[in-house]
């Protein structure tokens, strides 16, 4: 890399730059719990209309069979993005009967915990590994966290862009060990700074009263309505204590400040045991609790903000798939799911998130050291909790900084970055920018403002509101009209998965628990 943010912008402030910086290749992995058109969460089995949920590439499930997951192919311009995710949306509601998606990440009333379904995904090894994986979940953590939604914002750069930034390095490191390293550095930029997605685009201030069930916590929650609770300046409770953490892993110290050492770290962290996860036990009579009793049972459980990804091959493990081929693409994972779009995320949210993976990728980044672990953390936990407090202060390299002061300057910052990416047949990024600008000198106009105003001056629960939205939604996806070649094309699609799983199911001859020998070999190595 240059030197200084404002170099590598220069650099790029040419049309061959600006091709480069266009180039930018996106995918979108979105939640959605199904629920009954009264609210109460689905019990039914995932539709065979929608296929096979372990083998289909675009709509799967999560940790529950009513928690579906729409996953996009990578795409590189906005607009094709969306039009290919608002398909996969028409075509799932088409086929989940009188069931609505809740649109929002915590999850709707749910009278029994211990009914929730778990994902089921047939009796192939690899189906029961993954529905067990799930199983172990539910016992480390409960199925009420489980069933939290989210969207996950998948990017990478250009070659273009990545030969470009090489060239002006002069650095010393191969094309792929420089392209890795400035993904880490990317990764280090946006955890310093990664507090500003939940300020701007957090939007679970509340929750309904059932999902404290069983649970302990000492945050002075305030009530509306008959049972919603929420935090006056909460942005994301989703990614408080409550939501999707795991305090067993704030022990594992995961590195970010090399691919070495992010590998290091994830071979050491997936080995480590845990005395609270050994009191569940692993297999009990003749039935399995969990895969392991180790702190991650796999890599999966790692609870992170943002990973570094590869397309892993048939088999191959996270981690593996890096050190072969290296950083392919980076996962933002700290994304609440906005219930004022039918897609969980919208347009202007991929722009920012681009023009700020951007900035975050051409500014120098260092090391992170112990003290800046704290900062970050601490950062992050007050904007969580009461980021929208008036005069809120962060700590920003060891000073102290208002938010508002800190936001402005990021906001600054992107701007030049807007400018290379627009063009004069557009302004859409200067657009996306002046939009979120907003919630800086009005926290009101944030996500979670927004979603607090709906109910609270009225003393009302969040439920209603959130169902009104989720038939809204369901209503214009319904209306939504799909060719007949596009229908025909996702009906092949559910076909083509359910072959695949039964075929897996034959092929699968091994034994269950020498399967899962020969799958975690490397605890014994």
């Amino acid at each position: 890399m240059l030197k200084t943010f404002g170099q590598n912008l220069a650099a790029l402030d040419n049309p061959s730059g600006k091709r480069a910086l266009s180039g930018i290749r996106r995918g979108i992995e979105r939640e959605a719990l199904r629920v009954k058109s009264d609210g109460q969460l689905s019990s039914k089995p995932h539709s065979k209309a929608l296929g096979s949920a372990l083998t289909h590439s675009r709509i799967t499930t999560d940790y529950s069979e009513s928690l579906l997951e729409f996953i996009t192919p990578v795409f590189d311009d906005i607009p094709s993005l969306f039009n290919d995710l608002k398909k996969t949306h028409v075509y799932a509601i088409n086929n989940i009967d009188s069931e609505v998606l809740w649109p929002v990440s915590m999850p709707c009333f749910v009278k029994e915990p211990n009914k929730i379904p778990v994902a089921q995904y047939g009796t192939s090894n690899v189906g029961q590994l993954k529905t067990l994986y799930r199983v172990g979940l539910t016992h480390r953590y409960g199925a009420q966290m489980q069933i939290i939604s989210g969207v996950h914002f998948n990017f990478s750069v250009s070659q273009e862009l990545w030969e470009l930034l090489y060239k002006q390095s002069n650095s010393d490191l191969t094309l792929e060990e420089f392209i890795s390293e400035s993904y880490f550095g990317l990764i280090r930029n946006y955890r310093r700074q990664m507090w500003i997605l939940p300020y701007l685009f957090g939007a679970s201030p509340a929750l309904c009263g059932s999902f404290l069930k069983g649970l302990d916590t000492d945050l002075p929650f305030k009530k509306s309505g008959l049972g919603t609770l929420y935090l006056p300046y909460a942005t994301s409770l989703r990614m408080s204590d409550l939501g999707y953490t795991n305090k067993e892993q704030d022990t594992l110290g995961i590195s970010y400040n090399s691919l070495a050492e992010y590998l290091e770290g994830m071979k050491r962290a997936i080995r480590l045991p845990s005395a609270k996860f050994a009191d569940i036990g692993v297999k009990v009579g003749d039935d399995y609790r969990q895969l392991n009793a180790n702190i991650l049972q796999i890599e999966n459980e790692f609870y992170a903000p943002i990973r570094p990804k590869r397309v892993a091959q048939a088999g191959e493990k996270p981690s593996d798939a890096l050190a072969r081929g290296g950083v392919e693409y980076i996962e933002v994972r700290a994304l609440d799911v906005n219930p004022y779009s039918p897609f969980g995320i919208s347009e202007d949210q991929v722009r920012f998130l681009d023009l700020f993976l951007l900035y975050c990728l051409l500014t120098p980044s260092k090391h992170i050291s112990d003290e800046d672990e704290k900062e970050m953390s601490d950062n992050l936990e007050k904007i969580i909790l009461q980021g929208r407090q008036p005069n809120l202060q962060l700590s920003h390299h060891g000073e102290t900084i208002e938010v508002t002061q800190w936001l402005s300057d990021i906001f600054e910052q992107l701007k030049p970055i807007a400018d290379l990416m627009d063009d004069e047949k557009t302004a859409s990024y200067h657009e996306a920018l002046a939009l979120w600008q907003k919630g800086i000198d009005d926290p009101d106009s944030t996500l979670s403002g927004k979603v607090l105003n709906e109910f609270v001056s009225n003393n009302e629960d969040h439920g209603p509101w959130v169902m009104s939205l989720a038939h809204q939604y369901q209503q214009e996806l319904s209306q939504t009209q799909l060719s007949d070649d596009e229908v025909a094309d996702y009906r092949q699609q559910a076909e083509v998965s359910l072959k695949q799983q039964q075929q897996l199911e034959i092929e699968s001859v091994q034994l269950f628990d020498d399967y899962l020998q020969d799958y975690f070999h490397y605890l014994r190595d």
